[in-house]
C-alpha cells in the first residue's frame, strides 16, 4: 500500500498487552445515559420500585448472557470478570440506599440510583491502589446498564465492528470489551485506563496488543486513519511511513522469536549460569489466579493479598468464608509455600458501604490502614488470623503483617495471634504449631529497625512500591511528580542493601514483592544486593526466569556493588538496562 500522505506521528501511552498491530482505526464513542429528574406521584411509588426490580433483573440476564459468551469464546477464567458485575447487582448496600433515597425524596428511581451509584463510583475512583481504582469501572458499567434498562434504551456495544480495526476509545467498559469480535479487533487503545483494567485483561486473553493512557487520542484521529499499535513499548504511530512499516515487520519477527525463548525457559529451573538457585514466586489477589501460578511454574505464593476478599463483598467475610478461600489456595499449591498477608484495608483501600470503619482521610497512604486498622478492630483481625491458622493445617502457610512500623507494633500483632492460637486449641481445631510469621518492610522506620524486628520474625518481604515513595517523599499517583519516583535512586539501593545485611546478620531471609521484583531490568540488581527471593505477578515469571538463566550471580553482585558507588539514578538505570540487554540479546 502507498505511503500515507499525512505526516507520521508517534503518540506515547502505557504498554498494557504485548504485540504489534497495523491497520485502520475505528473510533468508539460511548456516551453516558442522560438521566431525567422528576417527582413521582404518591400512588405510583410502589410501581416505581417494581420498575427498579425489573431493571435489575434485566441487567442480570444481560450480564449472565455476556459471561456465558465470554466463557465459550475465551474461557472460564476470563468470564470471571463478570462475577464482579453480578456482585454489584447483589450489593444490598447499593440497592438499599437507592430505595431509601427514593422513599425519602420521592424523586424518580433513575435519579436516586444514579446519585447513589455515582457516590460508590467516586469512592473507588479516589482509591490510590491502581487495581481497586479500576473497579470503579465495574460499578459504572453495571450502573449504565441498569439506567439503560430503566429508560428503555438500547445498550451500547462494540459488536457492530464490521471489519478488522484498531479500536480507539476514551475507555472501554468490561461489557463492551467482551462484546468485541476477537476476529475483528486488531488492537485496543484508550485515552484513559491502566494495565489492570478489564479491557486490558480481555485484550491479553484475546492476544491482541493494547496501549492505554494515550491522552486525547480520540480527538486526534478519525475512522479509517492508519496506525501501528506497539504493545511492547506502549506507543501508537499514526500514519506510519513505508520505512516504519518495514522496521516494525522486522521487530515483530524478533519479538515472536524472543517470546518463544521465554516460554522455553519457563519450563526450566531458575538457576544462574554459575549454579545459584533463585526463588521466584507469584503475587495473587484472588483464588481464580491459581491457574496462572501453575502455568508459569511459580515456586509458591510470595504474596496473597487478602483485602480483595473484603473489597469484592458488600459485607465483611466471616471466618469460615475466609478459611475456604485461603485453604483452597493452600491445598492447590501444597507442598509449595503460600505467604498470606493480613488485611491491608483502610485509607486508600476502604470497604465501600462501611463509612464508619473508614472515614475519609487527607493523607490515606500514611493514615489509618493495614496493621493500624487491624489492631483497633481486633474482632475483624482475629477472624482473619483464625482463618489463616486453620488453613495452615493443609499445607505450608506463612503469615505476614503489612505496614509494620516498629517492634512494639509487631509485638501487639503477635499477641493477638497468640490469643487466636489459644482459642483454636480450646475448640480442638488443628493448625500448624510452627507457622512462620513475617513482616513487610515498606516504612522507613521498619527499614532502620530490622535488627529489632528480626527478633520476632522468621522472614521479611520488602514492599518496594511504598518503601520507595516513603523514602523519596513521592506520591507515585501524582502526575506532576511521578517522574521523580525512581527505583534506582541511591537512597533506595542503599536502604535495600542495609535491610538485607541486617536481616542476614540475624539469619532472616529477605524477599521483594513490589513491582521491582517483576521487572527483569531490576531483578539482577536486587539479587546482587543479596535478596533471597522475588515475588511478582505470574505473567512476569518467564521474563525474569529467562534473565536469571542468562546471567551469573557473580556478575549480578558486581552490578550491585557498582550501583552502590553511583550518584545518578538515571545512570544506574542505564547500567541495569545494559546488563539486561547484553544477556537477553534483544538487539
Amino acid at each position: 500500500m502507498a505511503a500515507p500522505i499525512k505526516p507520521e506521528t508517534i503518540v506515547p501511552g502505557i504498554s498494557a498487552s504485548q504485540g504489534i498491530a497495523y491497520g485502520q482505526i475505528f473510533v468508539f464513542i460511548q456516551s453516558d445515559v442522560e438521566v431525567p429528574n422528576y417527582q413521582v406521584d404518591a400512588d405510583k411509588r410502589v410501581g416505581e420500585i417494581g420498575r427498579f426490580e425489573k431493571a435489575l433483573l434485566a441487567t442480570r440476564q444481560q450480564i449472565t448472557k455476556i459471561k456465558n459468551e465470554v466463557e465459550k469464546n475465551l474461557g472460564a477464567e476470563e468470564a470471571m470478570i463478570f462475577d464482579a458485575h453480578l456482585l454489584v447487582l447483589e450489593d444490598q448496600a447499593l440497592i438499599g440506599e437507592t430505595i431509601r433515597e427514593f422513599e425519602k425524596t420521592g424523586r424518580n428511581i433513575e435519579t436516586c440510583f444514579n446519585q447513589i451509584s455515582s457516590r460508590y463510583i467516586q469512592a473507588f475512583a479516589e482509591i490510590d491502589d491502581e487495581y481497586l481504582r479500576e473497579r470503579a469501572g465495574d460499578i459504572r458499567d453495571v450502573a449504565q446498564r441498569v439506567l439503560q434498562n430503566l429508560l428503555g434504551q438500547a445498550e451500547n456495544s462494540l459488536s457492530r465492528l464490521a471489519d478488522k480495526r484498531i479500536v480507539v476509545a476514551t475507555d472501554i467498559s468490561p461489557s463492551d470489551s467482551a462484546s468485541i469480535d476477537r476476529g475483528q479487533a486488531l488492537a485496543l487503545v484508550t485515552d484513559s485506563g491502566s494495565r489492570t483494567s478489564h479491557a486490558v485483561i480481555v485484550a491479553r486473553s484475546m492476544k491482541v496488543p493494547a496501549v492505554v493512557g494515550v491522552r486525547d487520542l480520540t480527538t486526534r484521529v478519525k475512522n479509517g486513519d492508519w496506525a501501528i499499535v506497539d504493545g511492547y513499548d506502549g506507543i501508537v504511530i499514526l500514519n506510519p511511513s513505508e520505512a516504519t512499516l518495514f522496521r516494525y515487520g522486522k521487530i515483530q519477527e524478533q519479538k515472536k522469536s524472543f517470546e518463544s525463548r521465554l516460554l522455553q525457559a519457563n519450563d526450566q529451573p531458575a538457576v544462574t549460569l554459575d549454579g545459584v538457585k533463585v526463588s521466584l514466586l507469584a503475587n495473587i489477589e484472588r483464588v481464580d489466579e491459581l491457574a496462572m501460578v501453575k502455568d508459569y511454574k511459580a515456586q509458591g505464593i510470595g504474596l496473597y493479598r487478602t483485602e480483595y476478599l473484603f473489597l469484592n463483598s458488600a459485607r465483611i467475610p466471616s471466618e469460615q468464608e475466609q478459611f475456604i478461600a485461603y485453604s483452597t489456595v493452600v491445598k492447590a499449591l501444597a507442598p509449595l509455600p503460600v505467604i498470606i498477608r493480613t488485611l491491608d484495608l483502610g485509607g486508600d483501600k476502604p470497604m465501600v458501604g462501611h463509612p464508619n470503619l473508614f472515614p475519609k482521610e487527607d493523607n490515606p497512604f500514611m493514615g489509618f490502614r493495614a496493621i493500624r486498622f487491624c489492631l483497633v478492630h481486633t474482632d475483624i483481625f482475629k477472624d482473619q488470623l483464625r482463618a489463616i491458622l486453620l488453613a495452615s493445617a493443609y499445607g505450608k502457610v506463612q503469615l505476614m503483617y503489612p505496614m509494620i512500623s516498629g517492634a512494639e507494633e509487631l509485638a501487639k500483632a503477635n499477641a493477638v495471634l497468640a490469643e487466636c492460637k489459644a482459642e483454636l486449641k480450646a475448640r480442638g481445631q488443628a493448625f500448624d504449631e510452627e507457622l512462620e510469621v513475617g513482616a513487610m518492610i515498606e516504612i522507613p522506620s521498619a527499614a532502620v529497625t530490622v535488627d529489632l524486628l528480626a527478633q520476632q520474625c522468621a522472614f521479611f518481604s520488602i514492599g518496594t512500591n511504598d518503601l520507595i515513595q516513603y523514602l523519596l517523599a513521592i506520591d507515585r499517583v501524582n502526575d506532576r511528580i511521578a517522574h521523580l519516583y525512581e527505583p534506582t535512586h541511591p537512597a533506595v539501593i542503599r536502604t535495600l542493601k542495609q535491610i538485607v545485611a541486617e536481616a542476614h546478620r540475624h539469619k532472616v531471609p529477605v524477599s521483594v514483592c513490589g513491582e521491582m521484583a517483576g521487572d527483569p531490568i531490576f531483578a539482577p540488581l536486587l539479587l546482587g544486593l543479596g535478596i533471597d527471593g522475588l515475588s511478582m505477578s505470574p505473567a512476569w515469571l518467564p521474563s525474569v526466569k529467562y534473565l536469571v538463566r542468562a546471567m551469573t550471580m557473580v556478575d549480578a553482585k558486581a552490578l550491585a556493588a557498582k550501583a552502590l558507588t553511583m550518584a545518578s539514578p538515571k545512570e544506574i538505570y542505564a547500567m541495569c538496562d545494559a546488563f539486561y540487554r547484553e544477556r537477553v540479546k534483544l538487539e
